[in-house]
């Protein structure tokens, strides 16, 4: 699990592009536009940077086929592993767009959620709760701290805004593998779990409901609130630093 500084440099550099690609993909997405335009401009911008989609073809545990895009990009109650269709945005859409770019044998993870048009005073509570969630997550990123500690700031975070965390969807080691130990959980106690040390590399990735905080699988292998509740979902790749923590997934 412990990366070199070579390895994390080839991390970052991964980051890069996935953060170029996201801020582009969150320019494109308007009401009117497809999912499916939305997933080819991904795959056009990836490939002009000289990098991999990493999802495209990838079958994660559990699922019962290889993703077949570039992109995950579910809508409203669908909290991850959307697949890219012809619907078509229209206003009040929560957009979840789930990113990962491969670069030199090396992944980078990353994913926000976008508002389309006019959205719910609950959707834009949410959006904001999810995100403010990772920031925390984060700066409880540092040697010595431990998994319990993300796990906590997460949990916490979220409940303070009247929402849940779903159960049963992690975050995850990465680096030479898409996901890699440990799972990154969006609860747990303080000082508890496994400990933080400098070359860790982390996805780490709130994923938050509005109503139940349980999910299921639907038949396109993708992740729904059981309630149909709105979700949202935000995730940075971070690495242990010396002294706390770099996020390798910003531009």
């Amino acid at each position: 699990m412990i990366k070199t500084p070579d390895e994390v440099k080839k991390i970052r550099l991964a980051g890069r592009i996935l953060a170029k690609v996201l801020n582009e993909l969150s320019l494109a997405a308007e009401e009117g536009v497809t999912l499916k335009d939305l997933d080819g401009l991904a795959f056009g911008l990836i490939k002009k940077a000289g990098a991999k989609p990493a999802f495209f073809g990838y079958r994660p545990s559990g699922a019962g086929k290889p993703f077949p895009a570039t992109l995950c990009a579910s809508l409203n109650d669908v909290v991850v592993h959307g697949i890219p269709s012809k619907r078509r945005l229209k206003s009040g859409d929560l957009l979840k767009l789930d990113l990962g770019v491969l670069l030199d044998d090396y992944y980078a993870d990353a994913a926000i959620t976008i508002g389309i048009g006019k959205i719910s005073p609950v959707g834009e509570r949410l959006i904001a709760a999810a995100k403010g969630a990772l920031e925390s997550a984060i700066e409880a990123v540092k040697p010595g701290n431990t998994l319990g500690d993300i796990g906590n700031a997460v949990h916490r975070f979220v409940g303070r805004h009247g929402f849940k965390a779903v159960k049963g969807l992690t975050g995850h080691g990465i680096g030479s593998n898409l996901h890699e130990e440990p799972d990154v959980l969006n609860y747990g106690e303080p000082g508890r779990g496994r400990v933080l040390k400098t070359g860790m590399v982390l996805a780490i990735e709130p994923m938050i409901s509005a109503g139940s905080e349980l999910v299921k699988r639907l038949s396109d292998d993708s992740y729904a609130t059981v309630d149909g509740s709105l979700s949202s979902h935000f995730e940075h790749t971070v690495a242990v630093a010396e002294k706390g923590m770099e996020v390798l997934t910003m531009l």
